[in-house]
């Protein structure tokens, strides 16, 4: 009789679920897992996964949830008919930022849980304090002005950590926590990230932070792999850096390193291998580029209600507009990151501008609600320039407060000729919303290619830097005359693809990880593994071209009146 094929485990801990995915040694997806937090929780008076103080902007989860939520998804695969015996590999995806406190008693409860009673009811009391900050708070402005002052400005601060202070980021929140709550701090035994918090219930005592998420809290110098002293200090205030270093742990260089076998108490209580091995996890952002080989210079846009540029990358070249992290497999490269809040929503409110203006389609119709925008975008020329001497037609579109760049909601429109160098805040020429349904979704792509400019390579010589494949996933990604457009502005010289990994792509990641983790080759890079394995007709599809060289010409001067807009318009608000 053959031997059952090993089976992996990736975890998604996100705010409003968590989610199990089981994989096999050829990344075919077995089961799936979901536990719903506002739907199959009880006991926790939550609102899409979190609470709220609005007094003071914030936002925050109880963890005692997540132990619920952790022997919720098990049953839901033993239910299934899961043989956890066969599970050789786990790894995890959590939501980034989000910190646990962990109480002096933490590691011995962890280590005498009894398989014949439930986490939560074991698990509650071992935190020093019962809430995680959510990725959505914004009560730490004070310390992200102190964290951005500290190092002398925050371009140093992106510098050295990836990252501008954020509301959101580790650093400043426990900063806040320990002025708020000394008492609760000073009995802290530990400090987890939401990511390394799964891997310590799964472990039976607390786990290291991952490669890759540790540079989510605005600690972790990355070019010399270690904790900044001078902002470990700002964020320890009274009780030291070295009280905080111990906190936080050691962090591992090695995103595939076997942390231990999992608990006992997993084994006694679902059947799983006393063999079967933890492997770090990591953030979302990070585990969602491991849903695909990406290789370097490969990029993601991430088409949702905002939007999100993800990159492979060799080059380090931080900005406090954007965000750096390590990669969370492969030494040598970054992760590169921008996050817009102005996407899908941006996007909508000119397509219904448009349908009101020439009549809503008929549901019927390809493309649905979308198809007046579509056949307008199509049928508008590159930036409105019926010729080549005509200005190009440049505008920001932000119904939302935008944080890149940092500007409020509003609209404003220029037109811009390169030979002049000439820029002009005008509304004389442009055909309302007509010439908004191409000038939205340029206006997004160039900021993508503004601030991704330096971080790709020539793929020959005599072709012009930019991404090898770009890769659209989200709602967006369905419309093809934005992958059309996004050919033309980003390039691509393999083309435009849509990835279809459903809602899974950072569950996909933890267990493409887990594989990586247990099967590899000394040496072996998670790209090379995965790459071999990875079946892309299953997931991928071409749906336009990229590189098209005149075109593309053509978008890298608009960049430059782009880039001159921006600047116009923030010094307007200053």
């Amino acid at each position: 009789m053959s031997t059952p094929t090993p089976l992996y485990i990736g975890f998604d801990l996100s705010t409003q679920q968590l989610k199990a995915l089981v994989v096999n040694s050829s990344l075919k997806v077995i089961h799936t897992s979901i536990f719903d937090f506002d739907a199959d929780s009880h006991g926790f008076p939550i609102k899409k996964g979190v609470q709220f103080n609005e007094a003071e902007h914030e936002v925050f989860a109880p963890v005692a949830l997540w132990l619920q939520a952790l022997d919720g998804v098990l049953e839901g695969l033993k239910s299934q008919g899961l043989d956890f015996s066969r599970v050789k590999g786990i790894s995890g995806a959590g939501q980034q930022h989000g910190s646990v406190y962990w109480g002096r008693e933490a590691e011995k409860m962890l280590q005498g849980l009894d398989a014949g009673r439930g986490l939560e009811e074991q698990l509650s009391g071992a935190f020093s304090h019962p809430f995680s900050p959510n990725w959505q708070d914004s009560s730490t402005q004070r310390e992200c002005d102190e964290f951005d002052g500290v190092l002398g400005s925050r371009e140093e601060l992106a510098r050295v950590t990836g990252s501008k202070a954020h509301h959101r980021f580790t650093g400043p929140q426990i900063m806040r926590f320990q002025r708020k709550h000394p008492d609760v701090y000073e009995k802290t035994e530990r400090i987890s990230l939401v990511s390394s918090f799964l891997a310590s219930l799964l472990l039976g005592r607390i786990a290291p932070f991952d490669i890759s998420d540790v540079c989510g809290m605005n600690l972790w110098d990355i070019k010399k792999g270690e904790y900044h002293e001078e902002l470990l200090k700002l964020c320890a205030g009274s009780f030291g850096p070295e009280d905080l270093k111990r906190k936080l742990g050691p962090v591992p260089e090695d995103g595939g390193f076997h942390l231990g076998m999992i608990d006992r108490y997993y084994v006694d209580r679902y059947g799983f291998s006393p063999d079967c091995a933890v492997i770090p996890s990591t953030g979302d952002n990070p585990a969602t580029i491991l849903a695909l080989p990406l290789r370097p210079s490969d990029a993601m846009v991430s088409l949702g209600t905002s939007t999100t540029f993800l990159m492979s990358t060799p080059s380090y070249k931080p900005d406090p507009a954007t965000h750096f992290f390590n990669h969370p497999t492969t030494p040598g490269l970054y992760m590169f990151m921008l996050c817009y809040k102005n996407g899908g929503l941006a996007r909508e409110y000119v397509r219904n501008a448009i349908n009101e203006k020439q009549g809503n389609p008929s549901s019927s119709a390809p493309g649905g609600p979308w198809a007046n925008f579509d056949k307008t975008t199509l049928a508008t020329p590159p930036m409105g320039q019926k010729l080549d001497s005509d200005p190009m037609k440049l505008g920001l579109f932000f119904p939302r407060p935008e944080i890149v760049p940092n500007l409020p909601a509003g609209q404003w429109r220029f037109t811009y000729s390169p030979s002049t160098n000439t820029l002009t805040e005008t509304e004389d020429g442009w055909d309302h919303p007509t010439d908004e349904a191409r000038a939205i979704v340029e206006s997004q792509l160039l900021s993508l290619r503004l601030r991704s400019r330096g971080l790709t390579e020539s793929p020959s010589v005599g072709i012009p830097a930019q991404p090898r494949r770009v890769y659209l996933v989200g709602g967006g990604s369905k419309n093809r005359a934005i992958a059309k457009v996004a050919g033309e502005v980003l390039g691509g010289i393999d083309g435009v693809y849509k990835l279809d990994v459903g809602d899974n792509a950072c569950a996909l990641g933890a267990a493409y990880k887990a594989v990586w983790g247990l099967e590899r080759e000394p040496g072996q890079t998670f790209e090379g593994l995965i790459g071999q394995r990875w079946r892309e007709e299953e997931f991928i599809e071409k749906i336009a071209d990229g590189y098209q060289p005149e075109v593309f010409e053509r978008y890298g001067l608009a960049v430059e009146g782009f880039e001159k807009m921006e600047r116009a318009v923030l010094g307007q608000k200053q």
